[in-house]
């Protein structure tokens, strides 16, 4: 274990990820201080009675008394009082940072680390399967699950990381077996001022000393910049990991694997997803037969492009997830309607551009319904198409009256659900309630 003996250590941010940066320090008999901007951070109720704790503000003396301050995901660097830290020479870090320095110190340990704006839930579960399946020990962690640290309480051989930008941006000592940037669109601008290339840069510290790295070969902005790992590249018709014409298969250096149709995830987006994982397991060395075996049984997350409800021919997609442009544009580039597309979009939209969604509008046979603080911005896509509601349960009843065999409702928002919504999980099982309840004896 690295050790911080003698280090005045201060936290900032509680929820989970504090509470198990708390934990990792009283394992090692050192108390940390807690500071949280909130007057009821989760978590408080579950903190250690020797802490000392601040709640409100950034108490200003502790930062600028600390010798390592780890900062919560939440909270930028820019912030003025981590600034003045930072100048007076205070160390800045993550809990990712704290991970990483533990497992570099045991040789025999891989990390495979996953980011991109789209699909990095999806294909940190799916290699974590994989992985499992194949008998070797994994832990899954970091933006999802269990936070990184806590996967240090037993003793895998492998760490799978869903990693943010916001938690990269205080990383600096991973060193990834395999490391990939999934896809790269529009999301956190309101943390990024300088805009997309601001959030690029952060993305692209997954990289760093990685020993190979996964890129998208259809997005120019996942190529690392540096050439010294290996590439690997997947892609819709190019890369060494690909589809053929039809979307009919996965193809390895020109050889089909996997039908499409024997898998249980749907669509374009998805099929991505299978490759960049497959890619991961290759360098891994897994057995090529289990993870295809993997992949074809893996149904998918909740909130994913999730079928919900499948009711007289009319079908009920939660996309909830979709949190961002990018991911819209992937549900609406996978979704297979014979009828009418009735596409539900709002929430925030954390400043993001969302005339990107527009070329996906026009020439088909869609209306869209905009719903929650950014309805209005949203609405602008396609005056003539669309409907403004203040919730998404409005819309909804709307919907239910109109729809018929054939037609699919699709939730996949562009946006944060929090202006209305404790979650977008919350969200997508209200989509799928109201589905069920605006649907029953209605005929449709």
């Amino acid at each position: 274990m690295v050790s911080y003996q003698g280090k005045n250590i201060v936290i900032v941010g509680l929820g989970i990820t504090g509470l198990s940066c708390v934990n990792y320090f009283l394992a090692q008999n050192i108390i940390p201080k807690v500071i949280d901007t909130r007057l009821k951070p989760q978590g408080l109720e579950q903190l250690d009675n020797r802490i000392n704790y601040h709640l409100g503000d950034l108490k200003i003396d502790w930062l600028l008394n600390a010798d390592l301050i780890i900062v919560s995901p939440g909270i930028p660097l820019s912030t003025p009082e981590l600034q003045k830290a930072k100048e007076k020479g205070v160390e800045i870090i993550g809990d990712i940072e704290l991970f990483c320095r533990e497992v570099n110190a045991k040789s025999n340990k891989k990390i495979v680390a996953i980011t991109g704006a789209n699909g990095k839930t999806t294909v940190t579960t799916l290699i974590g399967e994989i992985i499992k399946s194949a008998g070797i020990s994994v832990g899954v962690g970091g933006n999802i699950g269990q936070p990184a640290l806590s996967l240090l309480n037993q003793d895998y051989d492998v760490y799978v990381l869903e990693l943010s930008s916001f938690q990269l941006e205080t990383t600096y000592s991973l060193k990834a077996t395999v490391a990939t940037i999934l896809n790269i669109s529009e999301d956190h601008m309101d943390r990024y001022p300088l805009g997309l290339m601001q959030y690029v840069e952060a993305k692209h510290r997954i990289y760093h000393n990685a020993t190979y790295c996964v890129i998208n070969n259809d997005d120019q902005l996942t190529i690392p910049t540096d050439k010294q790992s290996d590439i690997v590249s997947f892609g819709v018709d190019k890369g060494n990991y690909h589809l053929d014409n039809h979307y009919e298969h996965l193809i390895v250096q020109d050889q089909p694997l996997l039908a499409t149709k024997m898998m249980k995830l749907t669509g374009c987006h998805n099929y991505l997803n299978a490759l960049a994982a497959l890619a991961i397991a290759d360098k891994l060395n897994i057995s090529r037969q289990s993870s295809i075996a993997t992949i074809a049984s893996f149904h998918g997350l909740p909130h994913r492009f999730e079928l919900v409800l499948e009711k007289n021919g009319v079908k009920w997609i939660n996309d909830s997830k979709a949190t961002n442009v990018g991911s819209t544009e992937a549900a609406l580039n996978s979704v297979v309607c014979k009828g009418k597309l009735y596409l539900l979009l709002g929430g925030d939209g954390k400043s993001a551009d969302f005339s990107l969604l527009i070329p996906y509008l026009k020439n088909r046979n869609i209306e869209v319904f905009c719903f929650g603080r950014d309805r209005y911005l949203l609405s602008k896509l396609a005056p003539n198409i669309t409907t403004i509601t203040e919730t998404m349960a409005e819309s909804m009843q709307i919907i239910a009256k109109k729809v018929v065999s054939n037609d699919v409702v699709l939730l996949s928002p562009a946006c944060a659900s929090l202006d209305q919504f404790k979650s977008y999980v919350e969200r997508g099982k209200q989509f799928a309630y109201l589905a069920e309840q605006y649907t029953q004896g209605s005929g449709i």
